[in-house]
């Protein structure tokens, strides 16, 4: 008789307790020095700046302990800090001021006064100013401000509903930065902007400004300027694609530089973001190719030649943030793989080193499930996923097949990409199947695949999911009495949709901060996505019958598999009725259900406490209701 434990009841060294610890790794910037690097991690709540000079080799020390968090907090944050000339300058979270801070040594100070919030800061070539985002009371607008902290700041580019990416010409005469205005997301359609400066008074000021690229159904992602001066890089999706392009600023000339079914930028959900990186003598361009969710560095030479991969072969499949040092042939950035966690990465040509790690990394790679593109058919073309199998596990056999989750993306305008996840980690090393879903309006796959959802959002993506359900099934992958859905945010929302509209499918559901109510997502979200659902759902009041008829809150009486809600106390984007709606819904009706409402948190998890209680929740949901039921 075996003794082995049963799929789902596997024991596993990633324990609650064990995710809980690990920390985020969000940014890694370089100071003009070449010596000197700066990263962000974020741990129970908090983000640090740590420093580590990767010459000497002395061990890395934390620039920002004590009470101050590092956090931007800009619609959905990043963009948090700026390192050049020796100083770092970064967003603090309670009272949204920007600090100034010596890698030297000596506490950090404020440089802009506490109202709104602050992001992306980008000093200027000779340190003095310092451009940023700003928001206050639902006002937006790029700023500047003397880095010393002496000015008062003051609105520089003002218009347009949002801002990102400001950034200085080398000779300091000039920026760049990109916006757009509602009802459009930033993928859908932005602006590059390219302004000159008059720099006659304490603070520099616009004396002309031009659209250079991008407009409608056009999206513009990340500017960058050669550090000669002559280029400004810039990805555009104009061909369908998201490719990387040069504009000459002599000539006014605009040449892409790279070809193929590929993605070269991501959207644009936080301020800055990064795919791109100019070597130091600005003849050579850094950039991450997507292609199906496998994300690679590549460097191009600007005056022709061609495109170099400088990541095969060293076992990592996701990239982000990448960095380049401004004095020698290196580059830094963040990367991982399905079964390796976030590491900060340092590559100078000759060797690539870890500068920091994630996590205690204690579980072998061998150990935890690796990645497997798949497809299936939907309507008139393929959806993508990301299929992940318990360690060990062989598919085809005779014999009980493991229970299987059908995990859906937040976005819905996002993609599972083959980076770490510890969400699918955590349930693949305990004996689960893990299909992510990359349903019809997910980015990676082009621009026309991306705006298939369009009108579509709570058909297409549900119709996807119960496709990958399906799948699970027919491909024998796993057992299709045993299937579970979970997903967050709007993959939340997908999941009571589906549960709503497949209830025989699916054994339980898991959702973290889902939407219940169109109607009142519509009304009550944050600015960032105050029309989004305009493009996703339609405009109301004309689309109201399609809003109620997808509104999960009003079919709810549908559901009736056993369902696990989490949800922020403290959730701008999605309130925390939305979920208290279905939790009284389902209690009314008597279906199976457990709620948690995580005091102090957002939407998504900060605090070790939460983090080591989300996990704990979701285990014995499982064994209850799929194990053991």
């Amino acid at each position: 008789m075996s003794t082995s434990p049963a799929f789902g009841l596997w024991p596993s060294p990633l324990t609650p307790r064990q995710m809980a610890v690990s920390l985020r790794l969000d940014d890694v910037q370089w100071d003009s020095d070449g010596r000197r690097l700066v990263w962000l991690e974020s741990r129970d709540g908090r983000g640090a700046l740590w420093c580590a000079d990767v010459v000497s080799g002395e061990a890395p020390r934390e620039l920002t302990p004590g009470e101050l968090s590092v956090r931007g907090r800009v619609g959905y944050g990043g963009g948090e800090f700026t390192v050049g000339a020796g100083t770092l300058v970064f967003a603090e979270a309670a009272s949204g001021r920007l600090f100034r801070q010596s890698l030297d040594g000596g506490p950090p100070q404020p440089i802009t006064p506490a109202f709104g919030a602050a992001a992306a800061p980008a000093l200027s070539p000779d340190a003095r100013h310092l451009l940023y985002v700003h928001s206050y009371e639902g006002v937006d607008c790029i700023a500047v401000a003397d880095s010393e902290g002496r000015q008062w700041p003051q609105r520089l580019a003002t218009g347009h509903d949002f801002y990102m990416w400001p950034c200085w010409h080398p000779a300091g005469d000039r920026i760049a930065y990109v916006a757009w205005d509602h009802p459009a997301m930033p993928w859908d359609s932005a602006t590059l902007y390219l302004a000159d400066l008059d720099s006659a008074g304490p603070l520099p000021t616009l004396k002309a400004t031009r659209a250079i690229a991008g407009g409608p159904a056009n999206s513009i992602f990340q500017p960058a300027f050669a550090p000669d001066g002559r280029h400004l890089a810039y990805v555009s999706d104009l061909d369908g694609w998201w490719h990387v392009y040069v504009y000459d600023l002599t000539t006014g000339e605009h040449r892409r530089l790279t070809e193929g079914a590929a993605e070269h930028a991501q959207p644009a959900w936080a301020q800055g973001m990064r795919t791109l990186s100019w070597g130091r003598d600005g003849k050579r361009l850094y950039y991450l190719r997507n292609e199906g969710g496998l994300r690679r560095i590549c460097v191009q030479p600007v005056d022709g030649g061609p495109a170099q991969s400088l990541s095969d072969g060293e076992g990592y499949t996701w990239f982000a943030q990448p960095s380049a040092s401004f004095t020698a042939d290196a580059l830094a950035g963040i990367a991982s793989a399905p079964g390796i966690p976030q590491r900060v990465m340092l590559a100078d040509g000759v060797r690539a080193r870890v500068i920091r790690r994630s996590s205690s990394e204690l579980v072998p790679e061998a150990r935890q499930a690796s990645a497997l593109p798949v497809t299936w058919t939907a309507g008139a073309g393929p959806v993508y996923g990301v299929l992940y199998l318990p360690p060990g596990y062989v598919p085809g056999g005779v014999g009980v097949r493991p229970p299987g989750v059908v995990r859906v993306h937040s976005g819905p305008t996002d993609q599972a990409v083959a980076s770490y996840s510890p969400e699918v980690q955590f349930l693949a090393t305990r004996g689960y199947v893990v299909l992510e879903v990359n349903y019809r309006g997910s980015t990676g796959y082009g621009r026309a695949y991306t705006q298939a959802l369009r009108g579509e959002w709570g058909a297409y993506d549900v119709a996807d999911a119960i496709g990958a359900a399906r799948y699970m099934s027919t491909a024998g992958v796993a057992d299709p009495g045993r299937i579970v859905i979970m997903g967050g945010s709007a993959g939340g929302y997908t999941v009571l949709a589906a549960l709503c509209q497949a209830p025989e499918l699916f054994r339980a559901g898991i959702c973290r901060y889902g939407v219940a109510n169109l109607f009142s997502m519509a009304a009550d979200t944050h600015k960032f996505e105050a029309h989004y659902l305009d493009g996703l759902v339609g405009p109301l009041p004309e689309m109201a019958a399609r809003y109620r008829e997808r509104s999960p809150l009003f079919n709810v009486d549908k559901i009736s598999a056993p369902l696990l809600i989490f949800q922020g106390a403290e959730d701008k984007v999605v309130p925390p009725e939305q979920a208290e709606t279905i939790v009284a819904a389902l209690r009314r009706r008597g279906v199976p259900h457990a709620y948690h409402l995580f005091p102090g948190e957002g939407h998504g998890w900060r605090r070790a406490e939460t983090v080591e209680a989300y996990y704990t929740a979701i285990e014995a949901f499982l064994r209850q209701y799929v194990i053991f039921a």
